[in-house]
């Protein structure tokens, strides 16, 4: 009998799919980056997904956000993804936490024992503490940077927090590791495409192209490192 993983074995390998089964990947943010970030890991076979987000489906997500449909607003993404996951591999073991990520919930992350974080939060304070974690705990991560006012997906890339450009977070982020005298790498997906102007009072601009494809990129390093012997 055919299995959902069946192409993926083609094209990784037994062993490596082997692998992503025994693996746990935490995704901490599951709106538009993380959203499509959970969804590829999940398709890609991972056996445990740890899921950590506080928000609630709203109007605005409909553009651009998985989980965000007419018949889920007002709901959390984290359930909404845990039910989405259990229909597309139920075999999938899904632990969720809804609310915010802080030092408070290191305790909790760290009894999961994740092999792999994607941080796709937006919350610089939030961000940073993760990071911390992730270095003390020396768990490989990939950290998501600015996907908000621009509209070209091919200017996505992978790359260390030094080498980013054109992105204002990356820029704070890069100011805090050194005040914090952090020498280790931090490997992040961006973008290179300059921002879009915005009045001070105006919400984000975004579409579903930009995000997507970031979270896209994201769980592919993701089963890249997780497979690479």
């Amino acid at each position: 009998m055919a299995d959902s993983l069946d192409r993926a074995t083609l094209l990784y390998g037994k062993r490596a799919i082997e692998t992503l089964e025994q693996a746990t990947v935490a995704v901490v943010g599951c709106g538009g980056v993380g959203g499509f970030a959970i969804e590829a890991l999940a398709r890609s076979g991972v056996g445990t997904l740890i899921l950590i987000d506080k928000d609630v489906v709203e109007p605005t997500n409909l553009n651009r956000q998985l989980c965000a449909l007419t018949n889920t607003i007002d709901q959390p993404k984290t359930e909404i993804f845990k039910a989405r996951i259990a229909t597309i591999r139920p075999q999938t073991k899904v632990i969720v936490h809804t609310g915010w990520y802080d030092e408070n919930l290191n305790d909790w992350l760290q009894q999961c024992h994740p092999d792999y974080i994607l941080d796709c939060i937006d919350s610089m304070r939030s961000k940073q503490e993760l990071i911390k974690f992730a270095l003390d705990q020396k768990i490989p991560m990939i950290c998501s940077m600015g996907m908000a006012r621009r509209k070209d997906p091919l200017q996505i890339q992978i790359c260390e927090l030094e080498q980013t450009q054109n992105d204002p977070m990356a820029r704070r982020l890069r100011q805090w590791k050194r005040k914090e005298k952090i020498k280790t790498k931090i490997m992040t997906v961006c973008s290179k495409e300059l921002p879009m102007d915005m009045e001070p009072d105006q919400s984000l601009p975004s579409s579903i192209f930009v995000p997507a494809s970031a979270g896209l990129a994201m769980a592919a390093k993701c089963i890249e490192d997780l497979t690479n012997e």
